[in-house]
């Protein structure tokens, strides 16, 4: 597990104000570093792990998602009790990042990664389980495949889009939250609003739910 900043970077609403995503640094994890170049393809990587529990462009057989979804439950039963060791609150509320398409849009193979976390979390002492405190309600494009032209339909991200598309319940009020999501695009800023994205596996991080 690695450590990382989560910047409160500026972006922008549906009314192009320049806003900021968080209102302060996060601190955040995450298990490896996404590489490109097919690598998806070579079982055994984080890549294949990864588009493998997603499920959706290639569909996989049943004997390969139950070895994929016992991986993923390993890395997790080491990295979430790591996280709540290294934060030093009494307990976590844990969500998952929703997919970009809406909950009705998916197939029940499809939600293997949250529901991987759900169980891992449901074994652990001193997690809270909101795996489902967030669900998507309206489709949103998939950020990392929109370039070749696979995102899907509804918007890019922007400031508010969580709550535009998704259904929070009020069991977030007031926790402290471990966000997970499979796959973090990290943004650097540099001059001329240049980005360099670079793409992390298995991201977590806490934040006052009060800014999620």
């Amino acid at each position: 597990m690695k450590k990382m900043t989560i910047a409160a970077n500026l972006s922008c609403n549906r009314q192009g104000e320049v806003k900021s995503c968080l209102t302060r640094d996060v601190l955040g994890f995450y298990h490896d570093d996404y590489h490109g170049g097919g690598r998806w393809k070579i079982d055994g990587t984080m890549e294949n792990l990864i588009c493998t529990l997603k499920n959706d462009r290639v569909k996989y057989s049943e004997s390969v998602l139950q070895d994929s979804m016992k991986r993923l439950g390993d890395i997790l039963k080491e990295d979430l009790p790591a996280v709540l060791s290294e934060m030093g609150y009494s307990t976590l509320r844990v969500c998952v990042v929703p997919r970009s398409k809406s909950e009705s849009h998916l197939d029940e193979d499809e939600k293997l990664f949250r529901q991987i976390v759900q169980n891992v979390v449901k074994q652990t002492f001193r997690l809270e389980d909101g795996t489902h405190d967030i669900i998507r309600h309206t489709n949103t494009r998939t950020t990392h495949s929109n370039r070749s032209g696979n995102g899907g339909d509804g918007d890019m991200p922007y400031v508010g889009i969580t709550n535009d598309t998704c259904d929070i319940s009020d069991a977030v009020v007031g926790k402290v939250v471990l966000l997970i999501d499979d796959l973090y695009m990290k943004i650097v800023f540099k001059p001329c609003w240049i980005k360099e994205q670079k793409k992390l596996s298995f991201t977590l991080w806490a934040e006052q739910s009060d800014v999620v």
